[in-house]
């Protein structure tokens, strides 16, 4: 009969547990700490790629513009005769007349404190105008990226599965055609043909002056169909393309064909198991794209008229009126920037096996 140890562990247990190093019988716990010790380093590298990034695009933005062809003061005294002492008074007023080093430090001790400085063209803080033409372009792009991620989410699951049929082939290849076609020229034709050509839709604008109320709703509806359009004929075929790439990935899967075994339908199999697996490069493609579609709409606002950021951005940029087109350089990319930040940190939260 073994003999029972005071421990209650049998004899070789016991001796397993003596002969461990000091520190292995707390092994989960330490496997806590390690695992947030990692995770701290993760988010930290994260946190500093994007500081540097942000800083970066500080110092790009105030001389990039420096580059472009043009003189602030000579654009916005064209047609005026005004006196040379009048136009160095008006470098004086807005500070040109200074080194180019005082103006950086200037300009960077004003971006630390979301201090963009004053339009040349309209004398106003940018911050000021930023917020007043924000609206516009959110609406815009806000609405281009829910019916572009659910137009390319639908058909690329619809390729996947079906992948190679006519449909597939038609549809993979008409958004990849307009996927090529700049932003510009497509929002131009479509003027032609659906503006001036057959007077369904306006060509410019947000808005018609003088309707009020819900008539104001459905006519701001009216102008945002074609520079919607537009926008999501360009975007939609990347997360078609990714969501069909991923989930043709997933289709070879044993696990598809262990669902199947059990006996369940050909269409559950799909939404209940390949397509959430599928899902995890949409959703990061989503975030990335929210940043870059806005630089999108530089292109499309200012052919459409549209009163967003966009546009602001092309006027300040014809001047070129600096506090302007830097503010919103920074701000444009700051949104890119945020939202790389955000789908790094979601990435290991929505899919396990990429855990730090």
């Amino acid at each position: 009969m073994a003999e029972i140890v005071p421990s209650g562990l049998a004899p070789h247990l016991e001796q397993e547990v003596r002969d461990q190093p000091v520190g292995m019988a707390d092994g989960p716990r330490k496997r806590d700490r390690d695992g947030l010790r990692r995770t701290a380093a993760y988010v930290g590298q994260r946190l500093l790629g994007a500081a540097v990034s942000l800083l970066a695009v500080i110092f790009t933005s105030f001389f990039l513009f420096r580059i472009v062809p043009g003189d602030p003061v000579r654009v916005m005294t064209h047609g005026r005769p005004v006196t040379i002492e009048q136009k160095e008074a008006l470098a004086r007023e807005f500070g040109l007349d200074k080194p180019l080093l005082e103006q950086f430090v200037s300009y960077l001790l004003g971006v630390l404190r979301f201090d963009f400085g004053e339009s040349f063209q309209y004398n106003r803080p940018v911050l000021s105008m930023v917020g007043e033409r924000l609206g516009p372009t959110l609406l815009l792009v806000g609405a281009s990226l829910i019916v572009s991620t659910l137009l390319g989410f639908w058909l690329g699951v619809q390729g996947a599965w079906k992948h190679g049929s006519t449909a597939d082939r038609v549809n993979t290849g008409v958004a990849l055609t307009l996927w090529s076609v700049p932003s510009f020229w497509l929002g131009l034709i479509l003027i032609v043909v659906f503006g001036s050509g057959l007077g369904w839709f306006p060509t410019s604008g947000m808005k018609t002056p003088g309707v009020e109320g819900f008539a104001a709703v459905v006519d701001i509806a009216h102008h945002l169909v074609l520079p919607l359009v537009t926008l999501v004929a360009v975007v939609y075929a990347q997360y078609l393309m990714v969501m069909r790439s991923s989930l043709l990935d997933e289709m070879g899967s044993d696990y598809l064909v262990t669902a199947r075994a059990k006996g369940l339908r050909d269409s559950e199999v799909k939404r209940r198991h390949a397509v959430p697996n599928a899902l995890l490069p949409t959703m990061t493609l989503i975030f990335i794209n929210v940043g870059f579609v806005l630089f999108g709409a530089v292109l499309v606002e200012t052919v459409f008229s549209w009163p967003g950021l966009g546009k602001l951005f092309y006027e300040g940029l014809s001047v070129p009126d600096l506090p302007l087109v830097q503010g919103l350089f920074v701000i444009f990319s700051a949104t890119v920037i945020l939202m790389n930040l955000i789908s790094d940190l979601l990435y290991p939260v929505i899919d396990p096996r990429v855990r730090p």
